[in-house]
This record gives C-alpha cells, structure tokens and sequence, in this order.
C-alpha cells in the first residue's frame, strides 16, 4: 500500500476483470457478523435448533428469490453461481455439524456455526489448487447471509441506485453481482477475494471492472467519494486530484478505443503474414463464458474445465447432472468445438464421496487421472455425459497429469467400455472423438514420443509444467520470481512435445497462461504449437500480434531464445523483440 498526498490515496488490489472505471463510492453494508459464542442451557437446545433451521431456511427462501429475479432479467445463463449456494444450505456437512456442536457443547447457534465455517475454511486452506482454496468463500457467504438472519440484520440489494457508482464492500456473493445493474453500478472493490473466486469468475463474464483482495478498503472509503479503480492492475484511486483524474480519463478512453478497434479482429483469420493458421480458443469454467468467447472471436473452446460440478457438495454430481451441463455449453458453442477436461482435483480435497484421506503432500498425490483411475465409476459416470454430450456438437475429451504411457491405456480403455456400453442402450455419441492428455508433469515430457502413438492430440499446460520442473510452488510469493517461463528447461521441453507430436501427426496445443500472454507469442508460434487456448479477452491482443508475424520469423525468435543460458537473458532478448517489431501492438 503506497500513499501519495491526502487527496490522491493509491492503493493495490488484485485486479481481477479488466477496465478502469471512475465514479463514486457506493458503500455496501456486507461486513461481518460479530458473534459471540455464548453457552445454553439443555432446555435451550431445541430452541437453538430451531433458530437455525429458520435462519437456513430463510436464506433459502431469498436466495429462490433472487434467482427468480435474475432469471426474469437475465435468463438462465448465470443461475449456477446461485445453485451453487443453495445446495450448500441443503449440505449435510454445514448442517449435521452446526446441529451436533448445539447439542453436543452446549453453545448458542451462532457460535457453532462460527466453528463450523472456521474448520471448513481451514480445510480449503490446505488446498494446493488456488481455484479449489477459493471455494471456501462461497462457504463464507452462505453462512454470512445464515448469520444475517439470526441476527436480524437484512442483506440488502444492490438494486435501485442513482448514478455512476463503483461498489466499495467487505465481500461480495454472486447473487449481489448478478443483481447489479450495469449502467449504474460500473466496477466494484472488496476486501475478500482472488482471481478465481466465483465472484471474479462473474465480474470477468459480465464484463464489469473489478478489485478484489483490498483489506480493510470498506472502512477508508468514504460514501460519495471519488474514486477510480483499474481492474488490469488492482490499483485503486482514493479523492483522485486533477493531473490524477485527466491521465485516468484518457487512459480508460484509450483503452475503450483500443478495445473496440481489437474487437474489429474478432472475424478476421488467425493467420501469419506468410499465410501460417493457429487456432485461438478460449479456457472457461462455466457457461456463463460463453458470450465472451463469442465475442472476441474464440474459435472453440479449448479447455473447459469440469471441476466446477464437484465443488461445494456432499455427494458426487450424477451422470445426467454433468450431461446437461456438458451439453449445454457444447450447444452454446455449436459448430464450434469443445475440449472437456476429466476432473483435474485431489480425492481429499473435494467431495466426501472422493475421499482418501489425508496426503502429506496432494500436489503429488493422488489426483487427477490417478484419482479417476483409481475411482473408475465415479470417471464413467463422468465419460459417459462427455460422450452423450458429443451428439450435440463437436467435442475433444482429455486428461490431466497423464506421468506415463500405461495411464493413458488404462483410461482409453474404460473410454471403449463406456462406448460399448452407450452402443448397446443405442445411445448416441460420436464414435470418432478425439482423446488427448495434457503435458504438464516432466516424465510426460521425457516420453512425449511414446505418448503421441497412443492420443490424438497434446494440450501444455504450462503453469503446472514450469512448476513441476522447476520445483516451484507458484502460489508462493516468496519464489515467484523464480517461476520463469523463459527458463531454458522450459522452453526445451515445450520443443520437445511440439518434435514429439507433430512426429506421430498429431497436434500440439498449449492451455496454460503462457499462451494469453501476447509477448510469449512470437516464441510459442516459433516452436510450432498449432493451437492456443486462453482467457477469452486476451484473444484480440493475441490475434493482432499474429497477424503481423510471419512464422519464419517467429521461428528465428524461438531459435534464438533457447541459445540463451537464463530466462532472464531470454526475458531480454524477447522484450528487445517486441520493442522493436510490436511495441504499438501492446498499448
């Protein structure tokens, strides 16, 4: 937190949706309920019992409300979030604990729902998956609004406001998000949250600039202030002065600008000048994405990430449960085609159904693959909505964290027993769908040539690639300036998967964040990746870089990269590039 003058506060955040946006402050009452846990006669037990079961229900009861009244003004495509809440007021976790730790400690509701939302938070606390971690502020919430109604304290909407504002809160759910009407409330800030919060997730989908992560920001704010935010890099503006206001202004009109002028690409080929075609495709983990893949030109989806159906629940989402929802992104999509991942989690870090027990250490434990592999009807339920799915549209399937070639067998074989089985209820599915596995762990990359006989096509996923090769946690602050993806490592083992696939005839992708990072471009098209898959919204500023290469010369770029001994002198070299060849390319 740095501080200029009294009249210019700069602060930083976590800029989670791209935009800046300047108004006023709008202050949200969503701070959190003091309780204090208090102890209760035996004769009082029932009647704590009771508060509870009213309190859930109540919260069930606005929640339908809300949802209602999203669906009525939105449709139906962003009522999974509000799902998601409302089955965890129904999870038996949340409810048989809170109801035990009355009856059994003799202490008031509150308290013991206190104790239960503390070990859940510090049970998604030890999860390695930054997504997964911030499941646990959906958990926060839904006991927020459970608390609220105990208390008497309303939750109020985010609806009927006047003017331009920008939202200032302690947290905000999803439901306060998709209540947000769009020409009056134009960004937000909270003190809670990460980039893949549910609430991020959303601010991203509707477009709507967006700070999170900014303690205590509730409390320094003032109601009506002035106030700019810019959701590219978490800065946030407090009594903006003039020079201050002007420069923030031209920013966000240049920024518009070039917004629109990239959208002009969105139809346009992704082809170099010399006439080379790579595929761009979109990474998404709901289908309320979609409009924004559409609307910056994806040309598929190239990782869609299954792990939200598993999230939040007692039990495991049955197999017509993922069929709709598989084949309601793959229609949203149609023609265009759809690469659905099999759950990427560990076993102890999800559902009770999955679990295993605790690992010393579930980066390398078992997850993944391993974990479907080792849970093989819990992964055919999973096949079997994939492949269904795949009569309404075109869709690829892969797997994560494939270490070695007998994985691979293992899971194509439950794939052919999956496809007897739908063969013989005369289900139909597309008989030729492609099988893929992502290249993220080093042994896959040592035996890429071994792996490509068996799959039709690669997927990198660089962020679990450079951190497994370089032994680097990148969650760590501590060593985040050691995860280097121009490390020389890194870059001989992305030449080796694209000499590997390309060998056996077979595609070579990338769906790591390397591959929405336009400076990385000129590298990733030089080693000869056929298709990259990223957040929808860097798209554009991919495809403008594109068009302007030719792969000739993309191809001495990477050459010359991987002559260099550090990522730091390839860092360099590559920054000399840009300057040179694309510098207006990334204003």
């Amino acid at each position: 937190m740095v501080s200029a003058k009294i009249d210019n506060i700069i602060l930083q955040g976590i800029g989670v949706s791209a935009g800046i946006a300047i108004g006023q402050a709008k202050i949200a009452d969503r701070a959190r309920v003091a309780v204090v846990e208090t102890a209760v006669k035996r004769h009082e037990i029932p009647l704590e019992l009771d508060r509870l079961k009213k309190a859930m229900a109540l919260a069930k009861t606005e929640l339908e409300g809300v949802k209602e009244a999203v669906a009525a003004k939105r449709g139906d495509e962003h009522l999974h979030h509000i799902d998601t809440h409302l089955l965890l007021l129904d999870d038996a976790m949340l409810v048989e604990e809170t109801s035990a730790l009355i009856e059994k400690e003799g202490i008031n509701a509150e308290g013991a729902l206190k104790r239960t939302l503390h070990r859940l938070k510090n049970f998604f606390s030890g999860v390695e998956d930054e997504y997964l971690r911030e499941r646990s502020a959906d958990v926060e919430t839904v006991v927020e609004r459970i608390l609220r109604n105990m208390v008497g304290k309303k939750h109020e909407p985010l609806t009927g406001i006047d003017g331009k504002v920008i939202v200032v809160a302690h947290d905000l759910s999803p439901s306060d998000i998709l209540q947000i009407d769009k020409t009056t409330v134009i960004g937000f800030i909270t003190e809670m949250g990460g980039k893949t919060s549910h609430t991020s997730i959303l601010a991203r989908a509707l477009e709507i600039p967006a700070v999170v992560g900014m303690e205590r920001i509730a409390s320094v704010v003032t109601e009506n202030a002035t106030i700019i935010i810019d959701g590219f890099t978490g800065v946030v503006i407090l009594n903006p002065d003039q020079e201050t206001f002007r420069d923030y202004l031209r920013r966000k009109q240049h920024y518009e600008y070039v917004e629109r002028e990239l959208l002009k690409l969105k139809d346009l080929p992704a082809v170099t000048l010399d006439g080379f075609a790579m595929i761009l495709k979109a990474n998404v983990e709901i289908v309320e994405e979609v409009p924004s893949v559409r609307r910056h030109g994806a040309e598929g989806i190239g990782l869609y990430r299954t792990e939200m159906l598993f999230f939040n629940r007692e039990n495991l989402p049955d197999e017509e449960e993922q069929f709709h929802a598989y084949a309601e992104i793959v229609r949203e999509m149609a023609p265009k085609p759809v690469t659905i991942r099999t759950l990427d989690v560990g076993g102890d870090k999800v559902l009770t159904d999955l679990n295993l027990g605790d690992e010393a250490n579930p980066a390398l434990g078992v997850r993944a693959i391993r974990l479907s592999l080792m849970q093989p009807e819990a992964f055919r339920a999973q096949l079997r909505a994939i492949l269904r799915a795949s009569a309404h549209g075109k869709v690829r399937v892969f797997f994560p964290m494939i270490s070695g070639v007998d994985e691979v067998r293992r899971a194509k074989a439950i794939v052919e027993e999956v496809k007897q089985e739908l063969r013989r209820a005369f289900i139909p599915f597309d008989e030729e769908i492609e099988i893929g596995i992502m290249i993220e762990i080093p042994s896959a990359v040592i035996i890429a040539d071994l792996l490509a006989r068996e799959v039709d096509f690669f997927s990198v996923g660089t962020n679990d690639l450079i951190q497994y090769s370089l032994a680097i946690d990148r969650t760590n602050e501590h060593l985040s300036a050691l995860y280097e993806p121009l490390h020389p490592a890194v870059l001989r083992s992305l030449k080796m998967v694209v000499e590997a696939a390309h060998g056996a005839g077979i595609a070579a992708c990338i769906c790591g964040e390397m591959a929405g990072e336009p400076e990385y471009l000129p590298i990733l098209l030089g080693l000869g990746f056929d298709e990259l898959s990223m957040n929808a919204v860097s798209i554009p500023r991919v495809k403008k870089i594109l068009r302007r290469c030719t792969k000739k010369e993309a191809e001495a770029v990477a050459a010359r990269a991987m002559t260099y001994a550090t990522a730091q002198e390839a860092e360099s070299y590559l920054r000399s590039v840009i300057a040179a060849r694309f510098s207006d390319s990334f204003d």
